[in-house]
């Protein structure tokens, strides 16, 4: 059976078809600048064929989404692992279940490696579920560069060789390309050579028309003509279309993209002195941003002198009581705010561990602390807590109980880092930045972070994981408890 579907208009009134079995085996390329109408293509495509076959829609700019709501498309956000990703592309192709894989919002490096990821899920799928399936990418230049770019390396070589694979193998793994483009000239050769089928929408750099005319068979005083082309009209050509190159004006379509070309608007008319008011007056509702000034306090000899004067009068009136012993949980209060003090001075949490001892014992003399100041090990371990913020609060007690039995068996200065990502973990917040991990450690450095991360990593206590965004996601084995994601660059 053969299946025709209604793309658009021929000169004449003539309804222009595409024959959609044709397309599965041969490919398509769509080319023209932006404006053309490329997008407006692609659209109608996928609606006249939704009810014949499974689509699937590399979608870079997250025009596709409007799909979901009118032919039932199911919307995958690049987020998760790009293990997740590779997943859930095996499992499109075993429900056999229409998709856009929307990459708005990410950077071109992490867009081509979500891309290929996704690519490479439907391609290997296994020989059962080879079904068909249209993969239509948008925005292919991205995808698949004739040249190395910002990007880096590996990201580029991955995303070439997926879409190598999906024009040059996919059609055996049922797998039809539907691939178009702004530049035929950024766009990889042995890309696009592979598609039999051609849509040239308005193009006007010479070397892409030359390439336009090429690939149709024109001769190149022909090529003139791509300038001329209107919004919405293509030249066609290819076994699924015509013969011959042929024009075509793409029909319209039931559903709108959420980008589209700006309208001009009428600009408001008001007086010089109004428009100045409005851009150098704050509005009610505006939030100010706050201005924080920091003086440094002076503190003479003299304060200093009467500070410890007062403090030890203070002792002596205090010392009757403070002879008798205090129980555990008292002594353990008041070491604890006696570290919480030292940590609330400024740059206390990156100096010296000598250093914050010694701090540590005057001011246990001071505090009378019955028992004296603890040793130096036990200092380091409650220190290290202390300085990552970790405090036990609604947490359950048995959970915490286990996440501090685990990261007893890490060094001491470690042992706060553990903490800290375990508290954010048993919340779901996301995981902290390596500025944060550096304080935690006693350091402003956020490779010594990195590196404590896959310290711990390497011992087994975590495994670190990054999202398609970039985000950070930690793992604690022993727990099998998981940070939601986070910026590693995060203040």
């Amino acid at each position: 059976m053969t299946v025709q579907i209604d793309i658009g208009e021929l000169t004449g009134g003539a309804r222009a078809g595409l024959d959609l079995e044709e397309l599965l085996a041969t490919r398509l390329l769509v080319q023209g600048n932006s404006g053309s109408g490329k997008s407006h293509l692609l659209r109608r495509l996928l609606e006249q064929s939704a009810s014949w076959v499974q689509q699937a829609i590399i979608d870079p700019e997250g025009d596709f989404v409007s799909l979901a709501d009118k032919f039932g498309h199911v919307v995958v956000d690049a987020v998760g692992t790009e293990k997740d990703l590779q997943m859930i592309a095996g499992r499109v192709r075993q429900h056999r279940v229409s998709v856009v894989l929307n990459l708005e919002g990410l950077d071109a490096d992490r867009q081509m490696k979500a891309a290929a990821t996704f690519l490479d899920g439907l391609f290997d799928a296994d020989r059962d579920l080879w079904y068909p399936m249209i993969v239509v990418v948008d925005e292919a230049q991205l995808f698949a560069p004739a040249a190395a770019g910002e990007v880096t390396e590996e990201a580029r070589r991955r995303s070439l060789g997926a879409m190598t694979n999906l024009m040059c193998r996919g059609r055996k793994r049922g797998l039809a390309g539907v691939i178009a483009t702004q530049r035929l000239a950024k766009l990889a050769k042995n890309v696009a050579a592979e598609a039999s089928n051609f849509l040239m929408g308005r193009t006007f750099l010479d070397i892409d028309m030359a390439r336009a005319a090429d690939l149709l068979g024109m001769e190149r005083r022909q090529a003139e003509s791509f300038r001329n082309l209107d919004r919405g009209h293509f030249i066609a050509l290819g076994p699924a279309l015509s013969r011959r190159p042929v024009p075509v004006k793409i029909g319209p379509v039931e559903t709108m993209g959420r980008g589209g070309s700006p309208k001009l608007m009428p600009l408001p008319e008001q007086p010089k002195q109004d428009a100045m008011d409005l851009i150098f007056t704050p509005s009610a509702d505006e939030v100010q941003p706050a201005r924080q000034r920091f003086a440094e306090p002076v503190v003479s000899t003299g304060d200093i002198l009467d500070q410890l004067s007062s403090a030890q009068r203070a002792g002596e009136e205090a010392a009757p009581q403070a002879e008798s012993l205090l129980d555990f949980g008292e002594r353990e209060e008041k070491v604890a705010g006696i570290i919480s003090e030292i940590l609330s001075e400024e740059d206390a949490a990156f100096q010296p561990i000598a250093t914050l001892y010694q701090d540590f014992q005057v001011r246990c003399r001071i505090a009378k602390l019955p028992g004296g100041a603890p040793d130096l090990q036990t200092f380091r371990e409650k220190l290290s807590v202390a300085r990552a913020g970790v405090e036990k609060g609604e947490m359950d007690d048995g959970d915490w109980a286990q996440a501090e039995l685990i990261a007893a068996e890490l060094p001491e200065d470690m042992r706060g880092v553990y903490l800290l990502l375990a508290k954010a973990a048993i919340a779901k917040a996301p995981c902290p930045g390596n500025i944060e991990i550096a304080t935690a450690y006693g350091t402003r450095s956020p490779g010594r972070a990195r590196w404590l991360l896959s310290h711990m990593e390497e011992r087994g206590f975590l495994v670190c994981a990054t999202d398609l965004r970039g985000n950070r996601i930690v793992t604690l084995t022993d727990l099998g408890w998981q940070t939601a994601p986070g910026d590693e660059a995060a203040a």
